[in-house]
């Protein structure tokens, strides 16, 4: 079976992208190896762009590194927003369903792409961190002296932790002048990734809190290993609304891959 891909980044979070309108039937196992660094293409995760409906424009199904479905993926999202535009499936400004429900998406450059994200209130606070779920669950705590920080070690450690079922990513973050830089250790990918979308959108909204900003709109300029971010919302209390991931997305290349 010859398949037809082209591999995205979003700062550095990388996909393999395929336009599953006319159905493609792929297992966990040809998923794994499309996503290997070594046998198959290599990134982080791999995408399939469905057909839409009278509610959205088209259909996103992630898949983590491992060949198993994951739960949303925000830098993934913005990557299939522009993919969806460039094959002409929407326009500038699209609609498109993912694991959480659908979502917005916006082309505001040749290689920037902003997506919104669902509405967060739910955020369990611990003595170490935070627990909050952003389309995927994620625990988020500052640490110092980030650059050097082994975010593998303690990242594997945080992610099988029994307070949080089903496992979690981790996000390290630590305050530099005006920005937050953030590291992840990501579920599905079992290792630290460049970036990641419904990470830096939590580490956003943990840092809102941390701090006690003011109850109105933010933007928190975020950056990652692979690129910077702009998480925009508005903070009511505990309650945060109108979230919007923008960052950097890149188209690397196509091919075909014979599985």
């Amino acid at each position: 079976m010859t398949i037809h891909f082209v591999k995205y980044h979003g700062a550095g979070n990388d996909f393999i992208i395929i336009d599953n309108r006319v159905p493609i039937l792929l297992n966990n196992q040809d998923i794994a190896l499309m996503c290997h660094r070594r046998f198959g293409i290599g990134a982080d995760g791999l995408i399939c762009i469905h057909s839409s409906t009278a509610d959205y424009d088209f259909e996103i199904k992630y898949y983590n590194s491992d060949g198993f479905e994951g739960s949303l993926c925000g830098n993934g999202s913005r990557c299939a927003v522009d993919f969806a535009y460039k094959l002409g499936i929407c326009s500038s400004k699209t609609h498109f369903l993912a694991f959480d429900g659908i979502h917005s998406g916006e082309i505001l450059s040749h290689n920037r792409v902003a997506v919104s994200m669902q509405n967060v209130s739910q955020i369990v606070p611990y003595n170490d961190g935070w627990f909050l779920d952003t389309g995927s669950p994620h625990f988020v705590t500052f640490v110092s002296d980030i650059q050097n920080f082994n975010v593998n070690e303690f990242g594997k450690k945080l992610r099988y932790d029994p307070r949080f079922k089903n496992g979690t990513n981790v996000n390290f973050i630590e305050k530099f002048q005006d920005l937050l830089y953030v590291r992840t250790f990501e579920r599905g990918v079992e290792d630290e990734t460049l970036s990641c979308g419904t990470g830096v959108t939590a580490a956003a909204i943990v840092f809102a809190l941390h701090n006690q900003l003011a109850d109105c709109k933010h933007i928190v300029k975020i950056s990652t290993k692979g690129g910077l971010f702009d998480i925009h919302f508005l903070k009511t209390h505990h309650h945060f609304s109108s979230i919007i991931l923008e960052g950097p997305v890149q188209n690397v290349f196509s091919g075909e891959i014979n599985l």
